[in-house]
């Protein structure tokens, strides 16, 4: 299984990005956003799981949304209202149904500036 990230770039605050994600096979529980910021622990932005619970960070609450499209085994991540803090690596994973194996895509970079 391959994970393919893609949408990153460079904003300026109050801006927006989508970030796609797609798997290259495999059937999954949850796929769903992390983000690294330098010098900092990569954390969770949102999940969505098979059911279509969803998961979001706090910090990313009412400004971010994320989707899933089952048929593309792809997730989705529409990033509105950028601040300078959401300037991280974006990486997507996906967590498959039978074995609760982790995936992690490649990292896609979103720098905000002021």
């Amino acid at each position: 299984v391959q994970l393919q990230a893609s949408g990153g770039g460079s904003v300026q605050a109050g801006g927006s990005l989508e970030l796609s994600c797609t798997a290259s096979s495999g059937l999954f529980s949850m796929m769903g956003w992390y983000r690294q910021a330098p010098g900092k622990q990569r954390e969770m932005v949102a999940t969505i799981e098979s059911d279509s619970t969803i998961n979001y960070a706090d910090s990313v609450k009412g400004r971010f949304s994320i989707s899933r499209d089952y048929a593309k085994k792809s997730v989705y991540l529409q990033m509105n209202s950028l601040n300078i803090e959401d300037t991280a690596v974006y990486y997507c994973k996906a967590v498959t149904i039978m074995s609760r194996r982790e995936y992690w895509g490649q990292g896609t970079l979103v720098t905000v500036s002021s």
